[in-house]
């Protein structure tokens, strides 16, 4: 069955950077798109970023434009979200997604001083 198991996540100051990781595992990775999502407490479920199976495309929510970026290597089933210049209102829990109905257990990114 599909799996997607995320990692990377943690406890990090304002300014600070991030590397998620997600490695999935039951699909043929490399045809499918992959997603990142997040949500903060109280609020919605919002789409991060996407990229799509040649890695060709990718797309980004308008407030981490310029400061995340989603990756894959398809050699390793993963597909990875470096986060740049973070900032408080980026602490969520952040999800792996693929076609549309499958998730990862999520990983907790907190942005504090």
């Amino acid at each position: 069955q599909v799996q997607l198991v995320e990692s990377g996540g943690g406890l990090v100051e304002p300014g600070g950077s991030l590397r998620l990781s997600c490695v999935a595992s039951g699909f043929t990775f490399s045809t499918y798109a992959m997603s990142w999502y997040r949500q903060a407490p109280g609020k919605e479920r919002e789409m991060v970023a996407n990229i799509i199976g040649n890695s060709r495309f990718t797309n980004y929510a308008d407030s981490v434009e310029g400061r995340f970026t989603i990756s894959r290597d398809n050699a390793k089933n993963t597909v990875y979200l470096q986060m740049n210049d973070l900032k408080p209102e980026d602490t969520a829990v952040y999800y792996c997604n693929t076609q549309t109905i499958y998730w990862g257990q999520g990983t907790q990114v907190t942005v504090s001083s």
